[in-house]
């Protein structure tokens, strides 16, 4: 028998839970990503940018839905391309899509538990997982009414369960407070700072107050690029009362969508 080294039974640990070098993408014909470059780890991101940015097609990609045109795209420390197996990845992911899909005669509990087996969780794991995810979202009192009968935000909220039922290392959430009143935003943000304690959470959102609240990191693209990231205190600093916005967070914001578009007119 061969001496096994210490290398070889030490847990992996991957620096960068999303790391982009050069990444394109296509939506359709139209190159959305272009060249971005990014490296995100544990803790909650807030992805910001004007409509038409490339944010979804971005997800989309993290959430290996679309496959890279171009560049390097590593994922918890797995290559994604075409040449690898991406089933491992998947079962570490969590993603909300901006519209979600749904049966409309499932439950709550039967919605959230379907995913949890397309993802491919324990059988013996996932009836305790499911009523886990449908309490941090505050749907317990509707766990076995039909998807059919909520409310938007409610649905809203059916979806961030399936998202968070595998408890996600990468958890990704396009538009999630979409059609949540001020008191459920609130339990969001919450939520989702509890979870990027120890995942990487990345949120897409037009809201940039709920990036300033709940974000430890901002990301802001345009065109498919970086344009900027550092912190929601940095973002705030960027603007002054000359720019567009009602609070620090979306002045800075302002400010620096203007300088990037000038620099890009030289």
């Amino acid at each position: 028998m061969r001496a096994v080294r210490a290398v070889e039974t030490t847990a992996t640990v991957h620096p960068w839970a999303i790391h982009a070098e050069g990444l394109q993408v296509r939506a359709g014909r139209h190159l959305a990503v272009d060249g971005l470059d990014l490296a995100l780890t544990t803790g909650v991101h807030g992805l910001l940018g004007p409509n038409g940015a490339g944010k979804t097609t971005l997800m989309r990609a993290l959430a290996t839905v679309l496959a890279p045109a171009g560049g390097r795209l590593t994922l918890l420390g797995q290559p994604v391309d075409g040449r690898v197996d991406l089933r491992p990845v998947r079962r570490a992911l969590g993603y909300l899509p901006q519209h979600f899909g749904y049966y409309p005669r499932f439950t709550v509990r039967e919605f959230v538990g379907y995913l949890a087996w397309l993802k491919e969780m324990p059988k013996a794991d996932i009836p305790d997982a499911v009523q886990r995810a449908i309490d941090r979202v505050g749907l317990t009192i509707k766990a076995d009414a039909r998807l059919k009968t909520l409310s938007g935000g409610m649905l809203r909220r059916a979806g961030i369960a399936q998202a968070i039922v595998n408890d996600p290392r990468l958890l990704l959430l396009d538009e999630p407070t979409v059609g949540l009143d001020p008191e459920q935003r609130l339990d969001f943000r919450e939520l989702i700072r509890d979870l990027g304690t120890d995942s990487c959470v990345l949120v897409s959102t037009h809201l940039v107050e709920d990036v300033a609240v709940a974000c430890t990191d901002v990301v802001l693209v345009n065109e498919g690029r970086l344009v900027w990231q550092g912190t929601p205190d940095a973002l705030a600093a960027q603007g002054d009362r000359g720019h567009a916005g009602d609070s620090p967070a979306e002045r800075g914001y302002s400010a620096l969508l203007r300088r990037h578009r000038a620099e890009v007119a030289r």
